[in-house]
């Protein structure tokens, strides 16, 4: 049987597109692989995965070309403890990166920003324990909402924040590309079986 193994970085749900690809090609078997983020670029240029559902940005040209399709953004938020002034804000208005400035950040933020007050050098960590170290009250940490929902505590809340979206998109080798590639793409855009490409 032939074989579509895609990865999937904390926080993305190919569940409804593995529900759509298994009704349409059910003699092509679908395996989900889930990946640190760290690893997402990597699990293709191994070539232990056809695909990966990643978190941009993503080197598109090295080692070798990518295709990248972009699929959604997700909204930035602030995930910190209860009794955090941050609780009290509204959930729809984000709060201003000023207001976080003399916090400490448990996770340096991929755009680079960092709080204006001097930081403590926490040790490397994944989401889940920055998570956990946000709810102790030692800190925030700024991640897409997908992993404050994927990681969340009764202990902390979470609050969208004014920084820039991050980007989900599909990719896969230039050079591995096929129908079958084509047919997933396909699906994640929404397409019906019976649309033409």
């Amino acid at each position: 049987m032939q074989e579509l193994r895609v990865a999937f970085v904390p926080g993305v749900t190919p569940d409804k597109w593995a529900r759509a690809w298994r009704e349409r090609n059910p003699r092509i078997r679908l395996d989900l692989l889930p990946v640190e983020e760290q690893r997402q670029r990597a699990v293709l240029d191994e070539g232990a995965a056809d695909m990966a559902l990643v978190r941009l940005p993503v080197d598109l040209d090295r080692p070798t070309a990518l295709h990248c399709v972009r699929l959604y953004d997700e909204v930035p938020v602030v995930v910190a403890g209860r009794e955090h002034f941050v609780a009290a804000a509204d959930g729809d208005t984000p709060i201003p990166l000023a207001d976080l400035a003399d916090e400490q950040l448990v996770l340096p933020h991929p755009s680079g920003w960092t709080p204006a007050v001097e930081q403590l050098s926490f040790p490397e960590m994944t989401v889940k324990d920055a998570i956990e170290v946000a709810a102790s009250g030692s800190g925030i940490v700024i991640v897409p909402m997908s992993l404050a929902r994927l990681h969340h505590r009764k202990d902390v809340v979470h609050r969208p924040v004014e920084l820039d979206p991050t980007t989900v998109a599909l990719v896969w080798l230039r050079d591995a590309d096929s129908p079958v590639h084509q047919d997933f793409v396909g699906v994640v855009r929404g397409r019906r079986a019976s649309s033409s490409r």
